[in-house]
């Protein structure tokens, strides 16, 4: 495949992505945000239990 053709597909799977609007009416953005923050610092806590050497 080339660089050519990759991109004129890209292009038409972009343009068929218009019509959606591409935001689910349920997703909310605060929630969404503040949801993976708190995944984030759960993960970066948990770092932290594991590598009390240093």
């Amino acid at each position: 495949m080339s660089f050519h053709s990759a991109a004129a597909q890209l292009v038409t799977l972009a343009a068929e992505g218009e019509e959606h609007g591409g935001n689910h009416p349920s997703l909310n953005p605060a929630l969404t945000g503040g949801g993976a923050l708190v995944v984030l610092l759960l993960l970066l806590w948990i770092t932290t239990r594991f590598n009390r050497d240093r």
